[in-house]
């Protein structure tokens, strides 16, 4: 319908007041922080003043053109005051900041007359629902919705609310928690950044994750998915950022109890080899899995001394305990135990109005252990005591101050200074040093054993150094200056990390069969089966040794600035650009990664209002962004790994698992081989990467709008491209690199050449190869010398969304996105196989395993339908759901290299050929759709005043669960893998969670 005069004019200068919202670009430098800002009548000696629930109070003046703002205020609720001759004439009551965004508030010209006026409740929809004032796609998820909806409590569930951001592979687990972790609009799981209260709590070693708090200290949490800012860097994945609660002048505590029964929860089908002679046979049973979890949480918060100085507490504990029947090849029922605590406070201070001093600490702790019994597939029964599992103690402490100084009006400094200490304690009670480990018992000669898989007491693979441990600080200063219609703001972001005597050792037999005449490796050479006794029929077994063990540290420095610029009443455009700088060292404290070069990031955004009345914006985006390496990239690159296998072949195994009339297979070496030539040496740092290096970055484009179709409905549409430009991972081909150099006239001794080189692959990379008479030579090798591809991985995703906000009785949002990720590289890590060894995966190893490498990439969810809303049915029940509806990722199939499915690189079956056929990323199919339905219902009597809470949850209510992972390698046409194509990873079944809460 048409508005009328006035109604025209109360929503133009509602948009012209969106011009002062620039105020609030300090709060998204570290989006712990909100602003407000509006439209007031014009007169002499007027002002605007908030004033939170904490005590806190901020004023500034009108302007000449009836503007005001109020920038980088802390979260809370408000009451702000139209303020004339020191006196209020108008004010408005609970107005709540939304983290990184403005809240308007303007104030009619009729109010300038006023002399005593009630003031008047401002409820969330009755704010303006569009925000034309960010350029960037965020989503925002307060701790009331957190209350109503049914998720799991990690910030990795919430993050999933948001478009675009999908499960990652199932095996991927949070090195600190432990928990799973997602995918950011076609990134890796480990591109992603982490922040507590503007703290960079990011996991130093890997990126896996990060910590977070206590589910009911969360304030809100934003979920950065592209377009961020030049205040934001280090990812180019997604951002999530935690803000904690904060005391007020009240006092309030409450306690919560949940309960997640074993007799409710479903069970996922059990996993069958579909191949080779086991076909048909089970794999792994998950009947006979059981667990069940209780949670215990607690929160107190309020003023130590009004106005100035307050206290916030929550605690939280986690008990999780049940069985786990492993796999034929692993036949044990494992009773286990998981407790995780969590810890967080924070300590508010208002030294004056316009000093403000925030401390925060929190923790977050895992511990695991767990007994080994034996299990019989046959009877499915449980026998003794096998033995004991290795037990797990990881631990991560944050403690931050952060400092905030309005200098004046329009200038702001903010100051952050804080530090994570990490510990991961292992310790392996089961493990016999006088017993091998035996891997792949499957691939025993069936004409020895009779076909029963033979192994011993040895559960362990692969044992941790026991005192491991790492530190992470992180230094940021911003300073937001308002410039007439700009504001500028800018500031540095530095970040040290130590990984502290991290390591891993493993020595294991490892069964292998293929076909007997063919060599098993023909780089580095290791001889056919048939050569050496008992390898007639394509047996043979391995001497498996790996170890890695190193203390390192990463440096890294930024430096950013960005105006934000209210061209007219309509118009908001702004720039920014970012500099990064990564160093990385070796045990030795010398740098083996320098990229301190300007890595030039620039961001710019704009927001146009269309109408002029905050019902219609659209925006776009576009930037660049650099990735960090982690510290753990020291560990196989720079630290001296050793990672061989010893060839042989053998006529008997013993009661233990160890062959027995063994002959070692000729070989390269005449003993043991590394693909990687591995062998323990430490390398030169100035060798271990490419000189003329890059980081990886990707470039992102957004295009946009948002519309309210009336007061309670809202829609839109969004664009996202994102391209990496450029991949960081390693080069193994040193037999090129070698060719090369004596190409080039240079005398060169291969023995001299690390395993692997740091590189950018898909480019061309000079490396400093030793001259046997000292120096170095240059040596630069393109990707066609290495015959590989161009880097590529590239994401498009169209989102279209419908929202009615909370008004009192029920909120829902409908969110779609069709998206497409292909490319010839996932990124830092590879989910298809598993593979978490950072920018050191196979990929980009030899050209051959990077032939027909370009296909539909691990984290491509075709389709993602996600709904989610709350209705309160009656004023004691509120019913909440969460549905996610996605289509599965893709599949692949890995097999021997060509048409004659040979080994040229000794890689086995990793190359992009299946059955002798070329097979790209994504050929082998999907895995299912899955369909996940969440309820929930609380029930607050009247007669307990509301404060007492009755509430149950049923995650994944149709029951439904699916192969979200297969095993891709297929082995060869000759020597099928008989692992091939069974699940490997099942989505959650259901479960039911019970809560009683009490809140005062």
């Amino acid at each position: 319908m048409l508005m009328n005069k006035f109604q025209w004019a109360r929503l133009s200068r509602i948009s012209l007041a969106l011009s002062v919202a620039l105020g609030s670009a300090g709060a998204i430098a570290q989006s712990t922080t909100g602003s407000i800002f509006g439209q007031a009548p014009v007169a002499e000696g007027e002002t605007v003043q908030a004033k939170s629930t904490s005590g806190l109070t901020r004023e500034v003046a009108v302007d000449a053109q009836g503007r005001y703002s109020i920038g980088s205020l802390p979260l809370g609720t408000y009451t702000v005051a139209l303020m004339q001759g020191g006196k209020a004439v108008d004010s408005r009551n609970n107005v709540t900041l939304q983290v990184g965004s403005g809240t308007e508030v303007s104030f009619a010209a009729a109010s300038a007359a006023a002399t005593s006026l009630g003031s008047v409740t401002v409820s969330a929809n009755a704010l303006p629902a569009i925000d034309v004032t960010s350029v960037d796609a965020r989503t925002v998820i307060t701790s009331e919705q957190l209350a109503k909806l049914p998720l799991s409590r990690s910030a990795e569930a919430i993050a999933l609310l948001a478009p675009g951001v999908v499960p990652g592979y199932s095996g991927f687990k949070s090195g600190t928690t432990g928990g799973s972790l997602v995918s950011f609009s076609g990134s890796s799981v480990s591109e992603n950044a982490y922040y507590l209260n503007g703290f960079n709590t990011t996991d130093p070693l890997s990126g896996f994750g990060g910590i977070s708090l206590p589910y009911g200290a969360i304030d809100q949490q934003e979920i950065l998915s592209g377009g961020y800012g030049a205040a934001y860097g280090r990812s180019d994945g997604g951002v999530i950022s935690q803000s904690g609660k904060r005391g007020t002048n009240e006092w309030h505590f409450g306690a919560q109890v949940q309960w997640t029964p074993a007799s409710l929860e479903g069970v996922s089908p059990g996993s069958y080899y579909v191949t080779g002679s086991d076909a048909g046979n089970i794999y792994r049973r998950y009947s006979d899995n059981k667990s069940w979890t209780t949670t215990e949480s607690a929160y107190v918060g309020g003023p130590l001394i009004k106005d100035k100085l307050f206290f916030f507490a929550a605690v939280e504990e986690s008990k999780n305990v049940g069985n786990s029947v492993g796999s034929v090849t692993s036949s044990y029922n494992t009773n286990y135990e998981y407790h995780d605590p969590k810890w967080y406070s924070k300590i508010d201070w208002n030294i004056t109005d316009n000093n403000i001093l925030e401390l925060t600490g929190a923790s977050q702790k895992t511990s695991y252990k767990g007994n080994l019994y034996d299990y019989d597939y046959a009877t499915n029964t449980t026998g003794g005591l096998n033995s004991y599992d290795t037990s797990t103690k990881n631990s991560a402490d944050v403690y931050v101050a952060k400092f905030t100084s309005y200098i004046t009006d329009d200038l702001t400094l903010t100051a952050l200074y804080g530090k994570q200490k990490m510990t991961y304690f292992s310790d392996t009670p089961g493990y016999d040093p006088t017993q091998m480990y035996i891997d792949d018992p499957e691939n025993q000669n069936p004409a020895i054993t009779g076909g029963n898989n033979i192994v011993n007491s040895q559960t362990v693979l692969t044992a941790n150094d026991p005192s491991h441990r790492a530190t992470t600080n992180n230094l940021r200063l911003d300073l937001s200056w308002k410039i007439g219609d700009h504001t500028i703001t800018g500031g540095i972001d530095n970040l040290n990390s130590h990984d502290i005597d991290d390591g891993q050792t493993a020595d294991a037999w490892d069964y292998g069969f293929g076909d007997p005449a063919t060599a098993i490796s023909d780089s580095p050479f290791v001889a056919a089966p048939n050569t050496g006794a008992g390898g007639e029929t394509g047996y043979y077994v391995s001497h498996y040794l790996y170890s890695t063990a190193a203390s390192v540290r990463v440096k890294q420095r930024a430096q950013y600035i960005e105006d934000s610029w209210q061209v007219d009443d309509r118009w908001l455009v702004k720039i920014g650009l970012r500099n990064d700088q990564f160093t990385n060292y070796n045990p030795n404290g010398e740098a083996f990664l320098r990229m301190t070069k300007p890595q030039w990031a620039p961001r710019l955004g704009f927001s146009w209002d269309v109408n002029g009345d905050s019902t219609l914006k659209v925006y776009g985006n576009a930037g660049r962004y650099y990735l960090a390496m982690p510290a753990s990239v020291a560990l196989r690159a720079a630290a001296g790994s050793l990672y061989t296998n010893e060839y042989y072949t053998y006529t008997g195994i013993d009661g233990n698992g160890n062959p027995t009339g063994v002959t070692q297979l000729a070989s390269a070496t005449g003993g043991a081989v590394s693909a990687n030539n591995e062998y323990g040496q430490s390398p030169d740092a100035k060798t271990v990467a490419a000189s003329n290096i890059q980081s990886e970055y990707q470039d992102e484009y957004l295009l946009g709008f948002t519309q309210q179709i009336n007061p309670d409905y809202v829609w839109g549409m969004k664009a996202q491209v994102r391209k990496l430009r450029n991949i960081l991972d390693d080069i193994c081909d040193t037999g090129t690199i070698t060719d090369k150099a004596t190409s080039l006239g240079y005398d060169v001794d291969p023995s001299t050449l690390n395993g692997c080189y740091l590189s950018n692959p898909g480019r061309s990379n000079t490396y400093r190869i030793p001259d046997p008479a000292g120096g170095y030579y240059n040596v630069s090798v393109s990707a066609d010398d290495f015959g590989m591809p161009k880097a590529k991985r590239s994401y498009y995703g169209l989102e279209t969304f419908f929202e009615h906000p909370f008004d009192g009785k029920w909120q829902a949002k409908v969110d779609y996105v069709f998206s497409r990720s292909y490319g010839d590289t996932e990124g830092q890590v590879r989910s298809d196989i598993g593979q978490t060894d950072v920018s050191a995966t196979v990929d980009w190893d030899f050209g051959k395993l990077m032939e027909n490498s370009n296909g539909l990439l691990a984290n491509d969810r075709k389709h993602q339908l996600k709904i989610y809303g709350s209705w309160q049915a009656a004023p004691e029940w509120m019913l909440s759901a969460n549905i996610a509806i996605l289509s599965g990722t893709p599949k692949t199939c890995l097999g021997f290299y060509g048409a004659d499915e040979s080994n040229p690189v000794g890689y086995g079956s990793y190359y992009h050929y299946c059955g002798g056929v070329a097979s790209p990323p994504g050929a082998a199919g999907r895995e299912p759709w899955q369909h996940i339905v969440s309820l929930s219902a609380e029930y607050r009597p009247m007669w307990a005043d509301q404060k007492l809470g009755f509430n149950v949850m049923i995650y994944n209510a149709l029951g439904e669960s699916v192969p979200t992972a297969t095993y891709v390698q297929y082995g060869s046409s000759t020597a099928l893998d008989t692992n091939y194509n069974k699940v490997t990873y099942f989505s959650q079944p259901r479960y039911v969670r019970f809560g009683i809460n009490y809140d005062f």
